[in-house]
């Protein structure tokens, strides 16, 4: 099944789910690649012929994905809304990898051919840093206090509140505009009060967010471009195709 649905596009992936209770296309950025999803007693062959109808729909969604922002020299990245370029200063002699966030750089120190791995990781622990300050600041306005607050590299959710006040960000968020950064802790510190999506939810949103229009449009109209960084070209055209074969 996998080999004729490569026919159609190397990007498209079957997914069998026990929820689905009809045939659909997902798009899933941060593998470029497009879920056929499917019932589990759904016909094969008609999920191939639904594929097949939508041909030029994956086609035009995979071509419109912006495409991947590898952690590489010279590469100009945001971060904490603000673009900085990637410095990489290569020496045989260092013993570890140094990064400094300069003013309009991240200046890299390392002994390493390829240091991507280390960005990523220097990224994560701003957004800690960032995130669980901003985190603690507003539920403080609430009277409310986060037990844990854990960075991930979430692909469904941006956040995520449990009622026992465990949170939980993508730590992406550190490469948005800080007013989308500063919406999403609002929203999910708003849960702490309001574990639902009521107008009184909205409104304690709103009040906790800096600048909750604008915020909430950026994540919904360029969320999904968070997922292009630190990715290469290569790497998630194989993901396509394996999971086509």
């Amino acid at each position: 099944m996998n080999q004729d649905l490569a026919a159609i596009s190397p990007h498209l992936k079957l997914k069998v789910s026990r929820r689905a209770r009809r045939m659909a296309l997902r798009l899933d950025p941060h593998n470029r690649a497009v879920n056929l999803v499917v019932p589990p007693r759904a016909s094969l062959r008609k999920a191939h012929e639904f594929a097949r109808q939508h041909e030029h729909w994956i086609r035009e969604k995979i071509d419109s994905l912006p495409l991947p922002v590898p952690f590489t020299n010279g590469t100009i990245i945001p971060v904490l809304g603000k673009e900085r370029t990637i410095r990489i200063i290569h020496d045989p002699g260092h013993k570890r990898t140094s990064i400094h966030l300069a003013d309009d750089e991240i200046v890299i120190h390392t002994n390493k051919d390829d240091p991507s791995g280390r960005v990523t990781t220097f990224l994560k622990n701003l957004a800690r840093e960032k995130i669980t300050a901003l985190t603690h600041e507003k539920a403080e306005l609430l009277g409310k206090k986060a037990i844990s607050i854990q960075m991930r590299d979430t692909r469904s959710r941006w956040g995520s509140c449990a009622p026992d006040g465990r949170m939980c960000f993508s730590w992406r968020l550190v490469l948005a505009p800080f007013a989308a950064l500063d919406y999403v802790v609002a929203h999910e510190v708003a849960h702490m009060e309001h574990m639902n999506h009521g107008k009184a939810f909205w409104n304690l949103c709103a009040r906790l967010a800096a600048d909750f229009k604008t915020g909430r449009r950026w994540m919904r109209e360029h969320g999904h471009t968070l997922m292009t960084y630190g990715q290469t070209m290569e790497a998630p055209l194989q993901a396509a195709r394996a999971g086509a074969r």
